[in-house]
């Protein structure tokens, strides 16, 4: 089989392609032909051994995929061969075939297409997690996004809309703004840090925002954090922009506000049955024409290089893919 390699840590030029024995799976695990692998800004750094996840080498980049199961090892149970499956790995489904336990593995519905189904795990997933289990977001509430064209950014603006709230989407151009009102963004903001406070209170008519999904950071966070209203949730979702920021907690206490943090990935191993749920919710939406989980683009594996360049450079809206 083909596989996308990481050999040595550094960026796209240091992967390669390379032929390998078809694996096999062993006791509850499931063998996968893998139809579509996604990438996600994570990649990029993962194989530069900037990421928090570091496989020993060599290893295959891609955390999520979809595909058709060959073969299952003994006492796998949960999927049968044949079934077309979401797989999510921390890494090393950019290859022809996979081994993955079955517990990792979601069944695709009908309606749903593989390559929707393949990048809906992990941006998707962890946007639901911090707006339905953490912010717990109530219809009508101001839900202000910041990053709102990047794949959690987007997918929280979807996903707010979705849940009934009014979105405000926060970017860096009037093209990436445009992108999120498709998706449901009643507001769009080019922001900057100087006025970024008070634009969001100016949106919402002075009354300040009820919940903020912050996947920026740096010098984002503060400004966003003084235009929560009363007991309004800030979610902690990553550091896009670099450095992780210090808050006043003094509005804090004077607001009652609550600070949020959004782990996805351990959430799903401290709480798998309700991150199933969150899977089968999705998909359904999906099924239903309610949410798009929208593609930037499917790549051949040869042209890995360029994929991850668009992560990389920030230029994608919507998932990336390669096809093995």
């Amino acid at each position: 089989m083909k596989a996308l390699l990481c050999t040595r840590l550094g960026g796209p030029d240091d992967l390669s392609i390379e032929t390998l024995p078809d694996p096999v799976p062993g006791p509850g695990e499931a063998l996968v032909r893998v139809s579509v692998a996604a990438l996600n800004f994570f990649d990029t750094l993962i194989i530069a051994g900037r990421y928090q996840v570091k496989p020993e080498l060599p290893f295959s980049p891609g955390g999520e995929a979809c595909g058709v199961v060959e073969a299952l090892g003994p006492g796998a149970e949960g999927v049968r061969v044949g079934d077309r499956v979401i797989v999510h790995a921390k890494y090393g489904t950019c290859r022809e075939r996979v081994t993955v336990p079955v517990r990792l593995l979601t069944p695709v519905p009908d309606g749903v297409s593989d390559e929707q189904a393949a990048g809906l795990t992990i941006t998707y997933g962890t946007s639901l997690h911090a707006l339905r289990n953490r912010a717990k977001v109530r219809p009508g509430e101001w839900l202000a996004v910041l990053g709102a064209s990047g794949g959690v950014g987007l997918a929280a603006v979807e996903l707010g809309a979705l849940l009934g709230a009014r979105v405000i989407a926060c970017a860096s151009s009037e093209d990436k703004l445009a992108v999120a009102r498709e998706h449901g963004a009643e507001i769009g903001l080019v922001y900057d840090p100087a006025t970024l406070r008070d634009a969001l209170k100016e949106a919402t008519g002075g009354k300040g925002v009820d919940v903020v999904y912050d996947a920026v950071g740096d010098a984002f966070s503060e400004p966003a954090f003084r235009a929560l209203t009363w007991r309004g949730r800030l979610l902690v979702v990553g550091f896009a922009a670099g450095e992780i920021p210090r808050l006043p907690l003094n509005i804090m206490l004077l607001k009652e506000l609550d600070v949020m943090g959004v782990h996805w990935g351990v959430f799903t191993e401290r709480e798998p049955e309700v991150h199933r749920e969150n899977q089968r919710q999705m998909l359904a939406w999906v099924a239903e024409g309610r949410l798009t989980a929208r593609v930037h683009g499917a790549y051949p594996l040869e042209d890995y290089a360029a994929a991850l360049g668009i992560l990389s450079r920030r230029e994608a809206v919507g998932k990336v893919l390669l096809r093995p």
